[in-house]
């Protein structure tokens, strides 16, 4: 199967934590609107599953996969599909659906962050909502990080004889999804994260252990891996690092 991935070029974003999971199974896959135009690429091919009145079941907005005929949506619905057929999840219904929940809990702290620096609306620009990010960055950082991060932090511990891993006793893709949640806070808020470092050492281990897989590790060395920006979910504002 080669897979089609439909996310927003030069960000990272959401796209970043399937890209991982395409990397780390060395699945064949094509980064559609990081493509020319002429090759089939660009915004206009990014667009047309959600603008073309033929497709039946459109998606909302990227990320979306393209699996033959089948088109998914949403970031933990993808994994969700991709995990069994890239071997990045347990057999069993239990530890699938465990798998999910936790995507899910990861997918609501990718969306505060993001809501710190836009806390009144995506429309608008950073500099016209400075005053309230600040605001949303001090509850963010003082509360919502460490209520996250605690909880797990908690599901490592508890995952006794999982040798480090969020799920079962090998790499999953919510193992990947952790060391993208972890590498965007710490480059938004770089201070904050490092003070808090030693209060999450299976975290920070788990981190440590996903950087040095031989196809993350190559891809973190490629090209094709995005450097955090402004632009993306994840953003470095100085004075929101409180």
């Amino acid at each position: 199967m080669r897979y089609e991935l439909y996310y927003w070029d030069g960000i990272p974003g959401r796209g970043e934590f399937v890209r991982l999971a395409l990397e780390e199974a060395g699945a064949a896959y094509m980064d559609v609107a990081r493509l020319p135009q002429g090759r089939g690429g660009g915004v206009s091919a990014l667009m047309h599953f959600m603008r073309d009145a033929a497709v039946k079941r459109p998606p909302f907005a990227p990320p979306y996969l393209k699996a033959g005929n089948l088109i998914v949506g949403q970031t933990a619905n993808i994994l969700l599909f991709l995990g069994p057929r890239l071997r990045l999840v347990p057999k069993d219904e239990a530890r699938r659906l465990w798998a999910h929940q936790l995507q899910l809990t990861i997918a609501d702290l990718v969306d505060e962050a993001h809501d710190v620096h836009h806390p009144i609306g995506t429309s608008l620009y950073y500099e016209e909502q400075k005053r309230e990010a600040r605001r949303a960055a001090k509850h963010f950082t003082s509360e919502r990080i460490p209520k996250f991060l605690d909880y797990f932090e908690r599901v490592l511990e508890r995952n006794r004889g999982g040798r480090g891993h969020m799920v079962g006793n090998a790499i999953s893709y919510v193992d990947l999804s952790m060391f993208q949640l972890i590498a965007g806070l710490c480059y938004a808020f770089p201070r904050n994260m490092a003070r808090r470092a030693r209060r999450y050492p299976r975290l920070i281990a788990l981190c440590a252990m996903v950087a040095q897989r031989p196809n993350i590790a190559a891809y973190l060395q490629s090209e094709r891996r995005l450097e955090f920006n402004e632009d993306g979910i994840f953003r470095h504002y100085p004075e929101l690092d409180v």
